[in-house]
C-alpha cells in the first residue's frame, strides 16, 4: 500500500465510520475501483481504532461518567441503580453478540465476506431496514429505558456490520428506531456500543499489520490518524443533523450504491473478489 492509498482509505474511514452507508464496505469498494489490493480485515479494524479514539474524545464527559459509575457499582450497593453505572453494564452486554461471532466466524470475516456480491447486496437490503426502521419507528425512549433485552437486540444488530455492507452504525440505529428509541439516542449508545468491540478488534489484529496480505505499519499508522480527524468532524455534524433530519438521504445513498455496484459486477468491470477486472 502506497502513502497516497493509505491517506485515502483515512478519508473514507473517517468519512464513512459513523454514518449509515458501511465504512468497510466503502474501504472495499474504494480499493476495487481505484485497482487497489483488497486493504484487507486487519487493516479495516486498525483503522477503526482512530474512528473509535474520535468518539472517546467527543463522548469524553460522558464516558468519564460511565467509567465511573461502572467502577463503584462492582463494590458500592448503593452505585448500582445510578444511570451511568448502568449504562456501562449494559454496553458489556451489548458487546457479547460480536465478541462470540467475531471469534466465531473470523475466517468468513477475512475472506468470503467480503465478496463485493455481499457488499452490494447488505448495502440495499439494509439500507432498506433502515428506512422502515427510521419511517416507523417511535420516538418515545431514551437511554434511560435501555434494558438487558434492548442491550442484547443492539448487540446482535452491531454483530451483522461483521458483513461490509451492513454498517454498524445503520445496523444498531435501526435496531433502536425499531425499539422505539429517539434518533439521537439511538445513535448516541450505537457510538458508544461500538468502543469496546472495535478497540478489542482492532488491537488483536495488530498482530497481521505488515504481514503478508496487510499493508506496512507505516501507511497503516498514516490511515488511522487520518480517520481519527476526519470521524471527530463526522461525529460532531451527524450527531447535530439526525436532531432534526431522518436518514432518508442515506437510504437512497445505499440503494444506489448497491444497485452501481452490481452493474459494475455483472458488466465485468468490478471481479466482486478483487479490484476491477483483469488485476
Amino acid at each position: 500500500m502506497s502513502w497516497f492509498e493509505a491517506l485515502v482509505l483515512g478519508l473514507v474511514q473517517g468519512l464513512t465510520e459513523f454514518l449509515p452507508i458501511s465504512s468497510s464496505a466503502h474501504l472495499r469498494v474504494t480499493a476495487a475501483l481505484a485497482g487497489w489490493d483488497d486493504p484487507g480485515a486487519a487493516f479495516t479494524a486498525v483503522t477503526q481504532i482512530g474512528t473509535e479514539l474520535a468518539v472517546v474524545l467527543y463522548f469524553a464527559k460522558k464516558i468519564g461518567r460511565i467509567l465511573t459509575g461502572w467502577f463503584y457499582s462492582l463494590y458500592k450497593p448503593e452505585w448500582r441503580d445510578n444511570p451511568d453505572a448502568r449504562l456501562g453494564w449494559l454496553i458489556i452486554v451489548g458487546t457479547l453478540p460480536i465478541g462470540v461471532l467475531g471469534l466465531l466466524l473470523q475466517d468468513q470475516i477475512d475472506s468470503s465476506f467480503r465478496d463485493l456480491r455481499i457488499t452490494a447486496t447488505m448495502l440495499i437490503v439494509f439500507g432498506v431496514i433502515l428506512w422502515l426502521a427510521d419511517t416507523y419507528g417511535k420516538n418515545e425512549r431514551t437511554l434511560d429505558h435501555l434494558t438487558v433485552k434492548h442491550g442484547l437486540a443492539f448487540g446482535f444488530a452491531q454483530a451483522l456490520a461483521l458483513i461490509p455492507g451492513v454498517s454498524r452504525s445503520g445496523g444498531t440505529t435501526s435496531a433502536g428506531r425499531l425499539m422505539g428509541y429517539q434518533r439521537p439516542e439511538a445513535a448516541e449508545y450505537s457510538f458508544l456500543l461500538a468502543l469496546p468491540a472495535v478497540f478489542t478488534s482492532g488491537l488483536f489484529k495488530l498482530k497481521d499489520v505488515g504481514g503478508e496480505n496487510s499493508p506496512e505499519w507505516g501507511p497503516t499508522i498514516l490511515a488511522t490518524l487520518v480517520a481519527f480527524g476526519v470521524g471527530y468532524l463526522v461525529i460532531a455534524w451527524l450527531m447535530s443533523y439526525i436532531k432534526k433530519r431522518s436518514f432518508l438521504p442515506f437510504v437512497i445513498y445505499r440503494i444506489v450504491l448497491g444497485l452501481v455496484l452490481f452493474g459494475l459486477i455483472f458488466g465485468g468491470v468490478l471481479d466482486p473478489n478483487a479490484g476491477p477486472a483483469g488485476h
